[in-house]
């Protein structure tokens, strides 16, 4: 009988939990209160698609006694698929010209980045080829003209980037950056926006390879830490 966890899973992360299975794990098993959804020996493996704030709670009582991996997927390449909206046409597909970067990690990182510095605690992104699946819903959907993402299908695993320590994270930081620095000065040499750059200034901080230095008007002066 498929457990609670299995029967809410979505085709992505369904996918990628069959991607990961090796012979003698186990899927779905109760630790300390959380169904977890692969057990590898004494390792717990952890798949979340996004939102990675509804999972700290969790992650943070599994990490006190055990250790963790998350995996994370980042889609390097996407297609999107839109659903016929009166069941009689037929279904366009077109390939996104979106490429999603490891930088992407940053926005989700922002709920605990101070746990890559735990001993128990691994990151594993993969990157992967993706179709997101559409579907017309006018009340959910006005911000896209009422087209809401149904689903998330896995195509191909690409490759993947584990991140055990800090230190890890070191080649995402911009090597143009001088000796003191802002993060409107972070967000000119990555290209984004100023609203990413402080999520990752935050969390690079959080993780001690950012040092505040001091302030420049009203924005925080960061230094690389002394230890890189």
């Amino acid at each position: 009988m498929a457990s609670i966890g299995s029967l809410n899973e979505k085709s992505l992360h369904a996918a990628l939990k069959a991607w990961c299975l090796q012979p003698g794990d186990q899927t779905e098993v109760p630790v300390d209160g959380y169904f977890i959804d692969i057990v590898r020996g004494d390792l717990l493996i952890e798949i979340q698609t996004r939102n990675f704030s509804a999972i700290k709670a969790k992650l943070l009582t599994l990490t006190a006694k055990h250790p963790v991996q998350l995996i994370y997927p980042i889609a390097q390449q996407k297609w999107i698929v839109k659903l016929p909206t009166d069941g009689h046409r037929r279904q366009r597909r077109r390939k996104s010209p979106k490429r999603g970067t490891l930088f992407q990690i940053f926005e989700e990182l922002v709920s605990f980045p101070e746990l890559l510095a735990h001993p128990n605690f691994t990151l594993h992104i993969v990157s992967i080829q993706e179709e997101e699946v559409r579907c017309h819903d006018r009340r959910r959907g006005w911000r896209r003209k009422g087209w809401v993402t149904h689903d998330r299908r896995l195509l191909h695993v690409m490759e993947g980037h584990f991140f055990e320590h800090p230190e890890d994270m070191e080649f995402l930081i911009p090597t143009n950056l001088s000796d003191m620095f802002t993060t409107a000065d972070l967000a000119k040499a990555l290209n984004t926006s100023h609203r990413f750059a402080q999520k990752m200034a935050y969390c690079l901080d959080r993780m001690n390879l950012f040092i505040r230095i001091g302030k420049r008007g009203n924005a925080i002066v960061y230094g690389r830490s002394k230890s890189l």
